[in-house]
C-alpha cells in the first residue's frame, strides 16, 4: 500500500510542488542523482569509469508537455556526449532516453517528434563511438515504445530495448526481441500499474523475470539484466553459464547509488557492469520511484522535510 502511495505522489503536482521546494536533505538525492549539470554527469562518469564500470546516463525528464522542452533536453543528450567525447569517456557510457522526455506524450504529432528527437540523439551517439536505449515507462506507453524502436533500429541497430518484468505481456515481447543483435534491459518496473496488465505480487513479478531472463538469455541477442536483487544476480549467472554464454555477451545493470559494493564485486569477476545514472534538475519523478522500491528510505526522506525549517 505504501508503494502505492509513493508512486501516486509521484505524478502529483501539488505534492511535487512542496518537496520539490522545500530544502530536501541533499543526502538523499544525491544518494540516487549525479547532480543537475552536464558537469556533475561527466564527473560521476568519470569516476565510475575509473572503477572499472560502464555507466549508461539518463537526463531526467518526463511528460513533457512543450515541445521545446523536448527539444532542449535532446540538445542536452547531444551537448553531454560531446563532453564525453572530448573527455574520452563515450565508448564507456551509453545514453537511457524516455521518449515522454522528447515529445513523446506532446498531442497530435508526438511520436514523430520523440522519433526525430532519438534520431538527433542516436546519430550523436553513433558519431562518438556508442548507443542509446530507449527507455519503458508505464504500460499506455509500451506499444508507441516498441514502435519507436523498430523505426530507430533500422538505421540504428544498436539502439537498446527496455522490457518490465512485472507486465503480463513481457515474457512475449522477450521472445519478439531476441534476435542477434539486439540489446534488451530486463528490469522489474517501476510504475503502478492495475492488475489486469501487471502482476500483482513481487513473488510473481520474480518468476516472470526468471522466465523472461531464459528467454533472452537463451536467444541470440545481448541481454542487458538490470536488478540489484541478489537472488536474481545469482540465477543471471547460472543461466549465462547453463546457456554457454562468455562474459561480455551480457551485462548487469544497476542503480546509481544501490549496492554499489555489488556492482564492484561483479566487475571484479570479470563481468560487464553498468550503472544507471541520473541527471538534471527534474529529479523528483525519479527519486519518488527509487522511494517506492525501498520503502525503509521513506523515514530519512520525510525526517529532513520535516527539518527544513
Amino acid at each position: 500500500m505504501l508503494r502505492s502511495v509513493i508512486l501516486a505522489a509521484a505524478r502529483n503536482q501539488q505534492v511535487k510542488r512542496v518537496v520539490a521546494g522545500a530544502p530536501v536533505s541533499r543526502s538523499v538525492v544525491r544518494r540516487y542523482v549525479a547532480g543537475e549539470s552536464t558537469d556533475d554527469a561527466v564527473r560521476v562518469t568519470g569516476e565510475l569509469v575509473g572503477q572499472g564500470l560502464t555507466v549508461s546516463l539518463d537526463h531526467l525528464g518526463e511528460d513533457t508537455a512543450d515541445a521545446a522542452q523536448a527539444a532542449a533536453i535532446a540538445k542536452a543528450y547531444c551537448t553531454l556526449l560531446d563532453r564525453l567525447s572530448g573527455e574520452g569517456l563515450a565508448a564507456k557510457a551509453e545514453f537511457s532516453v524516455k521518449l515522454s522526455a522528447v515529445g513523446q506524450a506532446l498531442p497530435g504529432d508526438g511520436e514523430r517528434i520523440a522519433l526525430e528527437h532519438a534520431r538527433e540523439i542516436a546519430e550523436a551517439a553513433q558519431r562518438a563511438g556508442t548507443t542509446v536505449t530507449l527507455d519503458m515507462e508505464d504500460h499506455t506507453t509500451t506499444d508507441s515504445t516498441l514502435s519507436i524502436l523498430g523505426d530507430l533500429r533500422a538505421d540504428y541497430p544498436a539502439t537498446g530495448a527496455v522490457l518490465q518484468a512485472y507486465l503480463r505481456r513481457t515474457e512475449g515481447d522477450c521472445r519478439a526481441l531476441a534476435y542477434p543483435g539486439s540489446r534488451v534491459r530486463l528490469c522489474k518496473g517501476a510504475y503502478d500499474e492495475p492488475d489486469t496488465v501487471a502482476f500483482g505480487s513481487m513473488h510473481e513479478v520474480d518468476l516472470s523475470y526468471v522466465r523472461c531472463l531464459n528467454v533472452l538469455m537463451a536467444g541470440p541477442g545481448y541481454p542487458m539484466v538490470a536488478s540489484h536483487d541478489p537472488r536474481l544476480i545469482a540465477i543471471a549467472d547460472e543461466r549465462a553459464r547453463w546457456y554457454g554464454r562468455a562474459r561480455g555477451s551480457y551485462e548487469f545493470q544497476l542503480l546509481y547509488g544501490v549496492r554499489p559494493d555489488e556492482q564492484l564485486r561483479l566487475a571484479a569477476a570479470g563481468e560487464t557492469v553498468r550503472v544507471y545514472v541520473p541527471y538534471g534538475a527534474e529529479w523528483y519523478g525519479y527519486l519518488m520511484r527509487r522511494l517506492a522500491e525501498r520503502p525503509a528510505n521513506v523515514s530519512f526522506f520525510l525526517r529532513s522535510l520535516v527539518s527544513r525549517g
